[in-house]
């Protein structure tokens, strides 16, 4: 298992643990027992006690803190009103949930749902291919013949490397930026601009909806002595009062794009491209090449590079 997956992993199961200890005394708590969970358990419990420790003096900051800000995470109707915490399946991102941990009271027909990250603030990690139409898979609109037309000398000749030699490594091929990257590249460009421009207002929004997910969220990043917490409130399910209980500080609610208001080079690079939206959400698309050896598809690592500025963040430092 890649570290990056074990640590996440590692982070969700400190993360629930320490909702359950810190809410026991307070209401009533069950963990639903499922594989997720025990894939979790398992991967914290691969670190030794003093990394163990960390993930959950960090967690516990976090906690300590959403619960402030949730009143609900403490406040049952009754003693049947029972708080769920559960681990879900990565299977849940496929379908643009991008939360890890869910907490939810079926009574009051609620729940939040926290996205863990550990030490890293990618947001998707999504493929390009001769068969990917990213339109139809991203947005809800298919690509144009266009496009994919544009791609498929490209990706032809990744394919037939890779049926010739399948450990033909991708430092094998010369100018590889110039015959892969930039053209592929490109490509994608011109059929984001034209799908927007064909479809206004609808492109910028789900494309952002595509890479936050559909769900109210808080974003939980684990860093070295320090704790991010975002609250992405699009819908406006954060935040919400108790009765009489109200939250200690306030999640604007989020502004979605309307437009797309350039997709250029990012610094004359040939691996990046910076997509400006309105309402203040800028994104980076850097295409590589996942595995050493060629492959007939490539991968995006996407990160938001600016987010509008009612976004809610909260840091948290701690102590050695």
């Amino acid at each position: 298992m890649a570290i990056q997956i074990l640590t996440g992993k590692a982070f969700e199961y400190a993360l629930l643990l320490e909702f359950y200890e810190r809410l026991k005394n307070l209401t009533t708590v069950t963990i639903i027992d499922n594989d997720p969970l025990k894939n979790a358990k398992k991967c914290f419990e691969s670190f030794n006690e003093t990394d163990q420790s960390t993930y959950r003096i960090t967690s516990s900051a976090a906690v300590n803190f959403l619960i402030d800000i949730e009143p609900r995470l403490s406040h049952g109707i009754n003693e049947h009103d029972t708080l769920q915490l559960e681990i879900v399946s990565d299977q849940q991102g496929q379908s643009g949930d991008v939360r890890d941990v869910l907490l939810i009271r079926s009574l009051q027909n609620w729940e939040i749902g926290i996205s863990a990250k550990n030490n890293h603030r990618a947001v998707k990690h999504s493929r390009l291919s001769q068969s990917i139409d990213f339109g139809e898979k991203w947005l809800g609109i298919p690509c144009s013949k266009q496009y994919f037309e544009e791609i498929e000398s490209v990706f032809s000749m990744l394919e037939s490397i890779r049926k010739k030699d399948k450990s033909t490594k991708w430092t094998s091929i010369e100018n590889m930026h110039q015959k892969v990257y930039i053209p592929i590249l490109e490509a994608f460009r011109k059929e984001l601009l034209k799908l927007d421009k064909e479809n206004p207002v609808i492109v910028a929004e789900r494309l952002v909806n595509y890479l936050i997910g559909n769900q109210d969220f808080y974003k939980v990043i684990k860093g070295k002595n320090k704790i991010e917490i975002q609250g992405y409130n699009l819908q406006g399910t954060l935040n919400l009062p108790f009765e009489k209980v109200k939250p200690k500080a306030r999640i604007p609610k989020l502004k979605l794009p309307s437009r797309l208001v350039e997709v250029v080079y990012e610094n004359e690079s040939t691996t990046t491209l910076k997509v400006s939206l309105n309402e203040g959400w800028n994104i980076s698309f850097r295409i590589h090449s996942a595995s050493s050896r060629v492959e007939s598809s490539l991968k995006f690592d996407i990160n938001l590079i600016s987010v509008p500025q009612s976004l809610f963040a909260n840091h948290i430092f701690i102590k050695d």
